[in-house]
């Protein structure tokens, strides 16, 4: 298990554009995925993106391909969420997560370390 740190949230216009990032402390970054969830009031927690330990694969949701990208940097200990054209359905608590399983990607049981979150609000 790791530390995982999110940061960047805030609230954003429709059609805007922002960046989350998750920090990691464990030694041993490089030997897991993860993954980006988002949970809005009332609704179930959704996998919105995945990345491999190497960075050789990634996976989004269906409701983000297309405008969310997300990045890993093995050397900084850092996994990067840029979000592009937000839209108010994106609003939600963001918590990255760490974890050694493959498939699925989004599997809950995949994942043994979770942030405390960042929350996005996409509102005009």
């Amino acid at each position: 298990q790791m530390d995982l740190v999110e940061s960047g949230g805030g609230l954003v216009q429709p059609g805007g554009s922002m960046r989350l990032s998750c920090a990691a402390s464990a030694f041993t970054f490089d030997y897991y995925a993860i993954a980006w969830f988002r949970q809005a009031p009332g609704k179930e927690r959704e996998g919105v993106a995945w990345i491999h330990r190497a960075a050789l694969e990634t996976d989004y949701g269906d409701s983000v391909k297309g405008r969310f990208t997300i990045t890993k940097d093995n050397a900084d200990k850092t996994v990067t969420l840029q979000m592009d054209d937000l839209k108010p359905e994106d609003t939600g608590t963001y918590c990255c997560a760490a974890g050694l399983g493959y498939m699925p990607h989004f599997s809950l049981r995949n994942f043994d370390s979770w942030g405390q979150g960042t929350q996005v609000t996409v509102s005009s």
